[in-house]
């Protein structure tokens, strides 16, 4: 059968098993295999990690003009999606061709932009861990995991007709030696990448150890040198060419923003974070003060109290157990209030393993295929915190009591779990579910559940709920500070530790991430909130007492990741039109 056959064959398994699709669905899902069938061509990682198994054995494109030829291919697209667009009627149809077009001229812009600004960097190491470990993801179905022998040869050039990945990444970087004004990664970035680099072979081994898989050793053993020989040539050859400071020329840090869904300029950012830090932290200070009062302690200053309740400190072995415990109490809440609708299933936690936790240095939702799904969900993934004796290395952020509560209604319920566990048994056109997708919708969705579960938690979990606001708020100003020269990074690592009383390595680890681990991401979280309270502000105006908050969320979910203009116009011209028929 050609290889398009079997994807259309896959995809009307797409995303709940036994689900009726709609007939819009069917169509704009033949128009996302397009865009799909075309990116594979060049990421077949991505798009097998999405489901697609046809691609479960594909490699990276990393040849000769790779960005010129994926260009090309995306104007055809383009072209391809807005003759369509032209003809359509379905107006569900119509978004999401809208939502793939703009998906694909925001690539080739990123392309475009990077292509004159900055030496290309490839982290291989993390690019392997990735692509290995979502294959051989416990959830998958072991069928799968041959595919990874397949791509283990193609890596390392051992299968014919290909080039070790890693000969190929080192002339498509140092191809671009030459050129004039160029900007190579930033020193720190690619020093820790290299540190990080023993953590995730380690987890690259553990994952073939763990499929089951016989055979690989050989060619594992391959890889290995190649890239202990490609970390060489990274320090002898790339980081001489590393730029010493961290900050990115305009233009890029511009596009990070509309990249991660921010659409806003850094001078606004800055303006609206201030504005809203303050007003949240007069919150916390009067919350403080009730909690300092009730459990007789002397000091009722923020920070201070802060860093007292941070004392209340959960140990490792223990910490799975009450996240666990959190998400039963979190769930008999949003029953017994009526908030949204859950799923009868439970949702998964689990720990981190230590390549992981170098990967992503920060709790997580580890998404589900949404793609051939036959009863796979997300997992919130707990990086912990950890028990060093020095000071600046202890990380206490994430592993006391109250914060529990919250970690668990951002990652798990009602927050970013019940976004996917909606696109997986609800169905969603893989537009909304795939190509919509940014940090905003996503992370502003998981803020917003917080601040709606706040009410209903604790004194002591309250006031850290505030505190994840009032981190966000911060973020959203800190990152464009940091990214238009008006802080260093370690001045906004020092305004963490002094103003919100967090620990030192969560401050560094999080000013790493403005300063070059995601420039601009961090400004996510705040400015998708923001958007999401402005449009239940305005559907309360237009129902007044027909509102119904449960009726509300479950509609927000269903649309999967909207953009904020799309999702307004859903809910206002079909949320709220038909609650008025009603």
């Amino acid at each position: 059968m050609p290889i398009f056959a079997r994807l259309f064959v896959l995809l009307c398994a797409a995303l709940c098993a036994g689900a009726a699709w709609a007939d819009w669905i069917r169509e704009s899902n033949e128009n996302a295999l397009k865009v799909l069938r075309a990116q594979a061509e060049f990421v077949p990682e991505s798009v097998a990690g999405k489901g697609l198994n046809a691609y479960d054995g594909e490699i990276i494109d990393l040849r000769a003009n790779h960005n010129e030829r994926e260009t090309a291919s995306n104007l055809t697209l383009i072209a391809e999606l807005e003759l369509q667009l032209a003809s359509e009627e379905d107006s569900r149809v119509r978004e999401d061709l809208q939502i793939m077009v703009q998906y694909l001229t925001d690539k080739i812009e990123s392309r475009q932009i990077a292509h004159e600004y900055l030496i290309p960097y490839h982290n291989l190491h993390a690019f392997l861990f990735s692509s290995f470990n979502v294959l051989l993801d416990p959830r998958n179905d072991r069928a799968r995991y041959a595919s990874a022998l397949e791509r283990l040869r193609k890596y390392t050039g051992a299968a014919e007709g290909y080039t070790p990945l890693t000969e190929l990444a080192v002339q498509r970087m140092s191809a671009r030696f030459q050129a004039k004004g160029l900007l190579g990664p930033y020193h720190g970035q690619v020093k820790m990448d290299l540190e990080n680099a023993p953590n995730l072979v380690a987890g690259i081994r553990a994952a073939f150890e763990r499929s089951g898989l016989q055979g690989w050793e050989g060619d594992f053993s391959l890889l290995e040198t190649q890239l202990d020989a490609h970390a060489g040539w990274v320090r002898a050859e790339l980081l001489p060419r590393a730029r010493p400071e961290s900050r990115l020329p305009a233009e890029i840090y511009a596009n990070n923003l509309r990249h991660y869904g921010v659409r806003a300029t850094p001078e606004h950012l800055i303006t609206v974070g201030q504005y809203g830090y303050q007003l949240i932290r007069n919150e916390m200070e009067a919350l403080a003060r009730q909690i300092a009062e009730q459990r007789g302690w002397e000091d009722k200053r923020l920070v201070p109290v802060i860093l007292k309740i941070k004392q209340e400190q959960v140990s490792r072995d223990e910490l799975l157990a009450l996240y666990q415990e959190r998400l039963t109490q979190i769930e008999n809440i949003v029953r017994r209030e009526d908030i949204m609708t859950l799923p009868q299933r439970s949702a998964q936690i689990r720990m981190a393993s230590a390549a992981e936790s170098a990967a992503v240095p920060a709790s997580h939702m580890s998404p589900p295929r949404l793609i051939d799904n036959t009863g796979e969900f997300g997992e919130f993934v707990l990086v912990a915190g950890n028990s060093s004796q020095d000071a600046d290395a202890l990380m206490d952020d994430w592993s006391h009591q109250a914060v529990t509560w919250v970690l668990t209604t951002h990652e798990a319920r009602p927050g970013h779990e019940m976004q996917y566990s909606s696109m997986v048994e609800n169905g969603t056109s893989l537009a909304r579910a795939l190509f919509a997708f940014n940090s905003a919708n996503a992370e502003g969705w998981g803020m917003y559940a917080e601040s709606v579960m706040q009410q209903y938690l604790p004194f002591d979990a309250q006031l850290f709920s505030l505190y994840n606001r009032l981190f966000r708020a911060a973020r959203i100003f800190l990152d464009p500070m940091v990214n238009t020269g008006q802080l260093t990074a370690k001045e906004a690592e020092d305004f963490l530790v002094e103003q919100l009383g967090m620990s030192r390595a969560m401050a560094r680890s999080d000013a790493q991430r403005y300063a070059f681990r995601e420039p601009g991401q961090a400004t996510s979280y705040y400015y998708g909130y923001m958007s999401i309270m402005r449009l239940r502000t305005e559907v309360e105006i237009a129902l007044g007492d027909d509102f119904n908050q449960r009726e509300f969320h479950d509609f927000v979910i269903e649309q999967g990741f909207l953009p904020p203009e799309l999702l307004r116009t859903a809910v206002l011209e079909k949320f709220v039109t038909q609650v008025e028929k009603d």
